[in-house]
C-alpha cells in the first residue's frame, strides 16, 4: 500500500512539474487599441515569423485564402461604421481573411470571427465587406506579421498589413464629423432623462443631497413622456428616505401599475413589499 501511495505522490508531484512550464508560443498573441478620429479600433491577431523561410508564394501561396496570422482569426473591431472603398462595414467585430497574389491582395472582413484558421465551410453571406489593394514591396525586411493602423488623420486612417517584404494597405474612412456633430447637439441640448435618473440614483444610493435626488427625478420623468416603472420606483425610495411616505406610496402604486402591465414581477413585488411596509403606523 505504501509503496503504490508513493507512486501516486511522484505521478501527481511530476504532473505540477510539467502544468508548470512554460514556453514561448511560435506565433506570440498581440493586441492593438487605435482612435482615430473619434472611432476606437482595436486589433487581435497572433505573430508568425520569417525564420529563413520563403513567405508569400511558398508558405502562403498565391491565390488561395490565407488567415492572415497565426492561430485563431485575427479581428478587428470598429466602434462606429466605416467606409472602404465607398463601400459601408457595420460597427463591429470581423475576422480578416485575405487571398494574396502577385499582382493584387483581396481583403475580406467576415462577419463570424471563433474560427481556427479559415473556415471550414466559406460562407459568402458572411463576408461583410471585400475590398482589393495593390502590394507594395518594400526595401526591408519585416520578420514578424505585424497588423498596423497608420497615417492617421481625423476622417481616415489606413490599416496595413506587413511581413517578409510585403506591405498591403487598406484604406478606412471614419464618421469623425458626424460623430463630433452629434455629440455637440447632445451636449448643447442638455442633460437627458437618462443622465437625470443616474443622477438622481447616484445622490440616493451614495447618501447624498436627497433634495436634488428628488429634483433630478422629476426632471428625469419631465423628459421621460412614458414614465417608465423604474423611474418611479427610484422616486418613492427617495421621497420614502426623505420621510415622505405618504407621497412614496402614491409614486410607488403608480410604478407597481406601470410594471405589472409591464409584465415585471420583481419590480411589482417590490412595490408591493414597499406599500405594506409605508403603510404601517
Amino acid at each position: 500500500m505504501r509503496k503504490i501511495i508513493y507512486l501516486l505522490a511522484m505521478m501527481i508531484a511530476n504532473y505540477a512539474i510539467e502544468a508548470q512550464v512554460k514556453t514561448p508560443q511560435p506565433s506570440p498573441k498581440s493586441t492593438l487599441d487605435q482612435v482615430v478620429g473619434l472611432t476606437e479600433v482595436s486589433i487581435e491577431y497572433s505573430r508568425p515569423s520569417v525564420k529563413g523561410r520563403r513567405i508569400f508564394g511558398d508558405l502562403v501561396p498565391f491565390g488561395k485564402m490565407w488567415r492572415t496570422g497565426a492561430n485563431a482569426n485575427s479581428t478587428i473591431t470598429f466602434s462606429e461604421d466605416v467606409v472602404i472603398d465607398g463601400k459601408t462595414l457595420k460597427k463591429g467585430k470581423y475576422a480578416l481573411f485575405t487571398i494574396p497574389r502577385v499582382e493584387n491582395w483581396d481583403v475580406i472582413f467576415y462577419s463570424t470571427t471563433d474560427n481556427w484558421g479559415t473556415p471550414d465551410t466559406w460562407d459568402e453571406s458572411k463576408v461583410a465587406l471585400k475590398t482589393t489593394v495593390t502590394p507594395e514591396i518594400l526595401n526591408r525586411n519585416v520578420e514578424s506579421f505585424t497588423i498596423e493602423i497608420n497615417n492617421l488623420d481625423n476622417n481616415f486612417a489606413h490599416l496595413e498589413l506587413s511581413w517578409e517584404k510585403t506591405l498591403v494597405a487598406v484604406k478606412f474612412e471614419v464618421p469623425t464629423q458626424k460623430t463630433a456633430i452629434a455629440s455637440i447637439e447632445k451636449a448643447l441640448a442638455g442633460p437627458t432623462a437618462g443622465d437625470y435618473f443616474s443622477s438622481a440614483q447616484y445622490f440616493y444610493q451614495s447618501n447624498g443631497d436627497l433634495t436634488k435626488a428628488l429634483e433630478y427625478i422629476n426632471k428625469a420623468l419631465e423628459l421621460n413622456k412614458d414614465k417608465p416603472f423604474w423611474y418611479t420606483r427610484q422616486k418613492s425610495l427617495i421621497q420614502a428616505k426623505l420621510g415622505d411616505k405618504k407621497g412614496a406610496i402614491e409614486t410607488a402604486k403608480q410604478s407597481l401599475e406601470a410594471a405589472t402591465l409591464a409584465k415585471n414581477e420583481d419590480y411589482a413585488k417590490m412595490n408591493r413589499d414597499s406599500i405594506t411596509e409605508w403603510s404601517k403606523k
